[in-house]
Parts: structure tokens; sequence; C-alpha cells
């Protein structure tokens, strides 16, 4: 039976208090925070985070065969994204890497092909949200992403949820839309289509159920997610569906991510659902989809390293407004009097993708010393091309020294710059992210975590960062 074989999610460390959106702005803002991308964080990058995680397990990298990232945000236009996905997970150069970009529907889009998929399929939703300042896109928005990796017992691994049945209803509805280049979206008054949901949810919901022959009553989690607020309230509210199946949105805590918002919804869910539970998917958006999953007895082994709840309790203190305005690029800040960036140039970034996309060090074997980045000399032993690859960014690391720095140029002044030495040898400098002075200090340990460095004509530079390594995270190398 074809289904679910690992998932992951990523929710960013910044939180935005909505009462600070009101006492800035005036008016009720409301209660409870939004998960905020850091500065250096897109889609892109967002999406590798989530991935990492669902490829946590052993061997699983290599059985992938397909990769879609589902994005209504995408960091790039004309040029694929779900490429940089690709390049820092380090899967097979024959992996067809592909974006599913525009809209939030496309989430759902990339699920139920996935699910379809007879080859293990790799499916990463991903979502910035951005309203105008005061707007309730901007409070009720949120920021995160989520990934799934689909197959079946014959690709080797065990399934911890198979796919009962699915089905899909499409109607064309102008409720939102964003033309190209806007930097909002738009929306209709929202008593106009919250009966045309509920009428469509209940087609998607009712097809599913008679094609899986199991009872509406029968569901143990009703995840509903969608941008029309009234309209998933509503749906939450359908006839048979016991009150205690229904399972909570988030969105007091972490906001509505838009396309990643059903994928984070679904992991928490399998985080702590018990074998044997019957889920269901609704989410609703240009129509409805309903995706039904019973969890095996494989899921308590298997569940993500990184649990919903505990990046939740993990997140920061609530950043200042004024901050969150400024990276949204709502607020212009002068920038410190130093030479604009330079871009990254297409073909050395090209020859060093292994080491700028997925962080590849070597090793040579020889000596066995670790070099970051790579070289074909040994620095101890000088021996000339006796180097094996050797993936870093899993491994963890201790702070050996560092910088802060309050003149070089960035979006998130100071500048933290640290020196780690790494879990089995090997020392690199890098930046600091996630952070606060307080957490720049000699010994403190550090994770790698992919991030957008700098944008600079257009161009988008990836590389890895250091963060924090929080209570409650594994301090072994997964």
């Amino acid at each position: 039976m074809p289904g679910l074989i690992a998932y992951g999610a990523y929710v960013p460390y910044h939180r935005l208090a909505r009462t600070d959106v009101a006492a800035a702005l005036g008016g009720r803002g409301g209660k409870g925070t939004r998960a905020v991308a850091g500065y250096d964080e897109d889609t892109t990058s967002m999406a590798v985070e989530a991935a990492r995680v669902a490829l946590d397990r052993d061997g699983l990298r290599a059985r992938v065969s397909q990769l879609f990232l589902a994005t209504a945000a995408p960091a790039y236009l004309d040029k694929t994204n779900a490429t940089a996905v690709h390049a820092a997970l380090g899967l097979d150069p024959h992996v067809l890497a592909a974006d599913m970009a525009g809209s939030v529907r496309s989430g759902l889009g990339a699920l139920v092909t996935a699910a379809r998929s007879p080859v293990p399929t790799l499916t990463v939703l991903s979502d910035l949200r951005t309203g105008l300042p005061g707007g309730s896109d901007e409070v009720a928005g949120g920021d995160g992403a989520a990934a799934f990796v689909f197959g079946g017992h014959r690709n080797g691994a065990p399934v911890i949820a198979e796919l009962l049945a699915h089905d899909t209803v499409s109607d064309e509805i102008l409720d939102r839309w964003r033309l190209p280049g806007a930097p909002v979206s738009r929306v209709w008054e929202e008593r106009f289509a919250e009966e045309i949901y509920v009428s469509l949810a209940d087609k998607a919901l009712t097809a599913a159920l008679d094609h899986a022959a199991v009872d509406i009553g029968s569901i143990d989690h009703f995840v509903v997610a969608g941008l029309h607020a009234r309209a998933c309230a509503a749906v939450r509210r359908t006839p048979g569906i016991r009150p205690e199946a229904v399972t909570a949105d988030l969105a007091g805590v972490i906001g509505n991510a838009g396309t990643a918002q059903p994928g984070l919804l679904l992991a928490d869910v399998l985080d702590r659902a018990r074998p044997g539970e019957l889920i269901a998917l609704l989410v609703l958006g240009d129509g409805a989809g309903v995706l039904l999953l019973r969890t095996t007895d494989a899921l308590p082994a298997h569940r993500a390293a990184r649990p919903v709840a505990e990046q939740i309790a993990q997140g920061s203190a609530p950043m200042p407004y004024a901050t969150y305005l400024s990276w949204r690029g709502f607020l212009d800040r002068e920038p410190p009097r130093r030479p604009d960036p330079e871009p990254p140039y297409a073909p050395p970034a090209h020859r060093r993708t292994a080491w700028k996309y997925g962080f590849v060090a070597s090793r040579c074997e020889k000596c066995a010393t670790r070099h970051l980045p790579p070289d074909r000399v040994c620095t101890s032993c000088h021996s000339v091309d006796a180097m094996t690859d050797e993936p870093m960014a899993h491994v963890q690391g201790t702070v050996a020294t560092f910088t802060v720095d309050r003149l070089a140029a960035t979006p998130s002044p100071p500048m933290l710059v640290v020196v780690v030495d790494y879990d089995g040898g090997g020392r690199f400098r890098c930046q600091l992210t996630d952070a606060t002075e307080a957490d720049a200090v000699i010994g403190a340990r550090v994770e790698m975590t992919f991030r957008r460095t700098v944008t600079a004509s257009g161009v988008h530079n990836y590389f890895w960062k250091a963060r924090p390594v929080r209570t409650g995270e594994a301090e072994e190398t997964r």
C-alpha cells in the first residue's frame, strides 16, 4: 500500500506579538504571536530546513526520485527554486526537481501529486506571508515549511501512514489574488466565498470517505487548512465530525502559513497520533481537497526528530515591530556606509556547488585531517588529491572565538561572526544567526542552517550559517 514514509517541519525562530502591532498602529491587533522568517530566510531556505528533518533517517535521501517545491512566494521567477533545495540536500543528480509555485493551492497539488506517484517523492510546502502594515494578512499570517516523503513498502522504507483515499474539487473563485510584482494580496469580502467553500469541502470529503469506505465518525484527526478563516471555521463544524477530532489550527502561536499551513498542521498531528488512527486533511483554496491517511505501527519509531510543538516552544521572545517591518521591506533603514555587497558569480558558484549548497567538506585519506572548505592539498601531511568528500550540514560544533561586528552591512545589526570547531575535527568561520550578542560566547554549542546570506543585483546568495543549539535539541549529530 502506498503512503507516507517520512515527514518534517520547520517553524522559524522569531516571533511577532500581535499586540505590538496594535500598539504601534492603533486598533485591535488580536492575541498571540506569529512566526517570522528571519532576515536571512526565504521560502527556499525554509524548504531546505524542513526537508532536512524529513530526510533525517539513514539512507532515505538515496531513495528519493522526485522533489517538488510548492510555494506562493518563490525566491525566483523563471529560475527553478527546487534545484537549490536539491543541491543543499545533496540528492542524486538524476532526481527531478521542479517548482509548483504561484498559488497557495500549489501545496495541495504537490501533496496529491506526490501521493499518487509510483516512485519515492519528496514534496516541500513553504511560504512567507506578508501583508500591508496593520492588515489582516500581516497580523494573521505566519511563515514556515513542511516536507513529506511518499513511497511504499517496495521502496525499502516502512510506511508510517497509509494513503486510503484522496479527492479534489476545483472551482474558479475570485476571493484572493495578487498580480505579478505586487507585494501583497487583495481579498474579496469574506462572506462571498464562505458558503461556496463549505459546499466544496463537503463534496470532496464525502467522495474521499466513500472511496475509502469509512464513516465520517471514524475520523480521529480532522485537519482543516486554508486562508479563508470563516470558511475553515465553518468546515470544522461539519456534521458527523466528533468535536474531539477537530485539530487546532495553531494560528494563535505561529499564524497561518498559507501554502505551508496544511503541512505544518499535518506534521503536528503525526507528532502525536497513535497507530491505527484516521487522519483527514482538508485544504481550502480555489476549490477543496482531501487526503485520508491511516497511521501504522511504524509511526512511533519514525516520528520527526523535531516536533512542531517543540519548535513552537523554542521560539524567541517577541521581536520589535519596527524590526519586522524593516525585514519585510516596509521600513527602509539607512545602511552602513560601506560598499554595496557583490552578488555571487555563476561560474565559480557552479564549480563549488557541493560546498556552497551542500556544505560538503573533505577529509584526507592519509592523515584524516578534515578541511573546510574542501581542498586538494592536505594542510597537515601535504598529500595531493587524497581526499574523501564529507557532508558537514548535520555536524554540530563548539564556538572557539567570536566577533561582534557593528560596522558590517546586515539587516539585523550587529553581525555575529563565530569560529566553530566541529565535532570530529575541522574549523570554520561563519555567521551566527537566530541569536543575540548573549549567544555569542566561547564554548557555545552550534549547528548549521541553510540561509540566504545576501541579495545583490537581483541574485540570492545561499550558504550555511551557525545557530545556537537550543534546549531540548539533540546534542549528538544526526
